[in-house]
């Protein structure tokens, strides 16, 4: 009946076609909205350490389905999280064009700045400062560097930032080191494995981040021989091209993370929680509650960084190696 009356009268000809023209156009729109909203996939890092307190909140609110990057940057954005171990790996995604952005140590995004020239790294806020140490055995009697002679240390990757301070305190203590062997081992070891191989005494010491500080100490009766209160320890880092194409995202998404920052400060108990979680569901390890509290008090908040203490870690690089020379930091941090 209804296809019977279209194919009699004019008009509702005409009214049919005006739908499938309108149908179309609706069409159309859809499609453009939907590549808008491919458009606006931001891919992030970052570790499963607390020295990742930022990111550990936000990815267990992503899980929660109460995304904090995602209510602020606006309900077209998908968020995608990614995990690494350590640095290195962390900047061979950015080159490789994998994410965007990643929380990191400085180290890792010193060398890979240098290594591109200063093109493809740039640094654009602060997240972390301390929760690093070197830990040592208990009654080992290791006190200063020269200790170290014949020993072995473990750090989370060749060329991380606990990696970098370990060889270059070693080497200002007046051992050779170099990047496979010298006066002492330091041996690249995934901070899951770093507690069982302390315990097993396969390892003299490890310099590594929290909660692995805590771990060890607490688990193991390892004493912490050097506390970095006060060093750089994570940094939130974005690809240049990232910059470049999305300024406008890139600054949103500082500006949240600086709000986030903020509440974590005021809220340490729900964050404490939500990081505990966050850790159980990426390592699969139930870290309890006070030792998260443990860990909480070693690491400052802030969402600054100034280019003055970059200047320590490319010191500290060039004694560990990793650096020939001192690039020229100047496009490093930028905020956008």
């Amino acid at each position: 009946m209804e296809a019977e009356f279209f194919s009699r009268h004019p008009r509702a000809r005409k009214v049919r076609l005006a739908v499938r023209v309108l149908a179309t156009m609706l069409g159309i729109l859809v499609m453009v909205r939907s590549a808008g909203a491919q458009s606006l996939t931001l891919r992030v890092g970052h570790f499963p350490n607390v020295t990742h307190v930022q990111a550990l909140v936000a990815h267990n609110l992503s899980r929660q389905g109460k995304g904090w990057f995602e209510q602020r940057l606006g309900p077209e954005l998908k968020l995608e999280w990614f995990i690494y171990n350590a640095g290195p790996s962390a900047m061979e995604a950015i080159f490789a064009n994998s994410i965007d952005l990643t929380y990191v140590g400085p180290s890792p995004a010193i060398n890979a700045y240098s290594r591109a020239r200063g093109e493809d790294i740039r640094i654009i806020a602060g997240a972390v400062e301390g929760g690093s140490a070197l830990i040592v055995q208990p009654n080992s009697g290791l006190t200063k560097p020269a200790d170290f002679r014949g020993k072995t240390i473990a750090t989370p990757q060749l060329g991380n930032t606990q990696d970098v301070a370990a060889r270059a305190w070693l080497t200002a203590g007046g051992l050779r080191i170099t990047l496979t062997g010298g006066d002492a081992k330091v041996i690249p070891t995934q901070n899951p494995d770093q507690l069982s191989l302390f315990q097993e005494k396969q390892l003299d010491a490890v310099w590594t981040v929290e909660p692995w500080v805590s771990l060890i100490e607490t688990k193991a009766g390892g004493r912490i021989l050097v506390d970095e209160k006060d060093a750089i320890t994570t940094v939130l880092v974005a690809s240049a091209s990232f910059l470049q194409n999305r300024r406008d995202l890139a600054s949103r998404f500082r500006k949240a993370h600086k709000e986030l920052t903020d509440w974590i400060r005021n809220h340490p108990a729900e964050a404490q929680a939500m990081v505990r979680n966050e850790l159980a569901a990426e390592t699969r390890a139930d870290i309890k509650p006070e030792l998260i509290a443990r860990a909480w008090s070693r690491i400052a908040l802030t969402d600054q960084v100034s280019p003055a203490p970059l200047e320590k870690f490319v010191a500290k690089a060039k004694e560990a190696g990793f650096l020939r020379s001192a690039p020229d930091l100047s496009r490093l941090v930028e905020q956008p």
